[in-house]
């Protein structure tokens, strides 16, 4: 039995305004993939409202610092953050990145305090294509293979959603790898496999629109409990 908890780390492309300096003449960056995952926020808001289940989303664009790296990893931070002073950038760990953090970190302790195994679901967006390379599949979910549990449940999902849409392409860590740097990666490391499932959903931004229902209906058809 599951307390399902999604997040969304690259909701939106805001920049608090302390910072907008950093990124005067920058609206193209920051309205690209680089800034957000476009419809990533729609998507796991309209997940949450069918299923009923909690939503953390990150509030700033991932260009100041990134949500989804942990603290020390080299892209924690971006060209245009990087060269910021130790205590700038130790202010925007204290007040953009561990609070965020803490919010979802502190649900999940709550749930299995509550003897709930909890299925964390991250979701993003990704771009058709990349650097020349085409994207030819519409979900990817993303999961530790190590984890056993992560592994069944991200076989199982992904026979749910193929018979809601049979002619969805759907790929197992890709476009990344699952047990990459991640929030997902670090929960991991706080609880075991059998408290929390980390599981990263990408999907593709051409069919993003019409995804919402699609995974909504096979989460409900695998039967997990949902309740608050």
């Amino acid at each position: 039995m599951y307390k399902i908890i999604i997040s969304c780390e690259h909701a939106t492309n805001n920049v608090p305004e302390d910072y907008q300096a950093l990124f005067s003449g920058q609206s193209e960056v920051l309205n690209s993939h680089r800034g957000w995952d476009p419809g990533a926020i729609e998507l796991a808001s309209a997940i949450s409202k069918n299923l009923k289940v909690p939503l953390f989303s990150y509030p700033y664009t991932r260009l100041l610092i990134e949500p989804n790296r942990s603290l020390g990893h080299p892209k924690l931070y971006s060209e245009f953050s990087k060269n910021l002073s130790q205590e700038r950038k130790d202010q925007i760990t204290r007040d953009y990145y561990l609070p965020y953090r803490k919010r979802v970190e502190d649900m999940v302790q709550h749930q299995i305090s509550n003897k709930k195994m909890v299925l964390h679901l991250s979701i993003h967006s990704f771009v058709p294509e990349l650097s020349g390379k085409l994207r030819d599949f519409e979900i990817g979910i993303l999961y530790d293979p190590k984890r056993e549990t992560e592994k069944e449940f991200g076989r199982a999902w992904k026979k749910s959603i193929l018979n809601c849409v049979p002619h969805y392409r759907i790929r197992m860590n890709q476009p990344y790898k699952g047990s990459s740097d991640g929030f997902t990666t670090h929960l991991r490391k706080k609880f075991n496999s059998q408290q929390y499932l980390g599981i990263e959903l990408e999907v593709n931004q051409n069919v993003i629109s019409e995804a919402a229902s699609v995974l909504s209906s096979s989460l409900l058809r695998l039967e997990i409990s949902y309740s608050e």
